[in-house]
């Protein structure tokens, strides 16, 4: 109830963003949009679409015509294939870890109108087939709170407590705020990433099975 909102996902790009905060202390209700003329690349589907495309190069960047004239040749060619595929699904199923100044200076925040009040941080990623989008609240922790100051490393989702400096300030995280929503194509990306790596598998297995006769050759 605290945060609801519409996000609009077109590719790798996050083109429109409405989102509404009840903020706990005081009820009072903020609404912040994507500005007209920006879009915000998520660097996941970035990353996940060039391991792709890295793979089917691999796999197309010969004449139609050549014959592998190995087993182990073929065995080469499916483990940098298999590679590329593991990558770009890994991209999809693990976030990035970031720490809570790498949000606050993120381009991210740049995006909003009206502006993200200075005591709100936003970060939106990909988690499995999951859009997910995070709300930090904060608090500026005062000089005599700060003899207990332990900045937080790097994270997914940083809890209640976390604490961090930026610019001259010292913060406190509050409160925090998860909303996900399912993104069927990307279900369907990770399902099509498995099966990949499937056959990739079954083709290397068969040909280590023929491999094993001295005369084998693949055709």
């Amino acid at each position: 109830d605290q945060v609801k909102g519409v996000l609009t996902l077109q590719g790798d790009a996050l083109c429109q963003a409405d989102v509404n905060l009840k903020m706990p202390r005081n009820n009072q209700l903020l609404h912040f949009a994507f500005r007209e003329d920006k879009q915000w690349k998520l660097q996941q589907i970035q990353d996940a679409r060039n391991h792709v495309n890295q793979a089917v190069y691999l796999l197309m960047n010969r004449d139609v015509n050549y014959q592998f004239k190995t087993g182990a040749e073929v065995l080469k060619l499916m483990d940098a294939v298999m590679l590329q595929l593991s990558r770009a699904r890994n991209r999809l199923t693990t976030p990035a870890t970031l720490t809570l100044p790498e949000i606050a200076s993120s381009g991210l925040t740049k995006m909003f109108t009206p502006a993200l009040p200075p005591d709100i941080l936003v970060n939106f990623y990909i988690n499995l087939n999951k859009l997910c989008l995070t709300v930090y609240q904060l608090h500026v922790l005062q000089p005599s709170a700060t003899k207990n100051f332990k900045p937080a490393g790097g994270s997914i989702l940083h809890n209640p407590g976390a604490m961090f400096e930026f610019g001259s300030q010292r913060y406190e995280v509050s409160h925090v705020h998860k909303v996900e929503c399912v993104v069927p194509w990307l279900n369907d990306a990770l399902v099509f990433f498995t099966v990949s790596l499937q056959l990739c598998q079954q083709l290397k297995d068969k040909i280590s099975v023929f491999s094993s006769y001295s005369n084998y050759r693949p055709y």
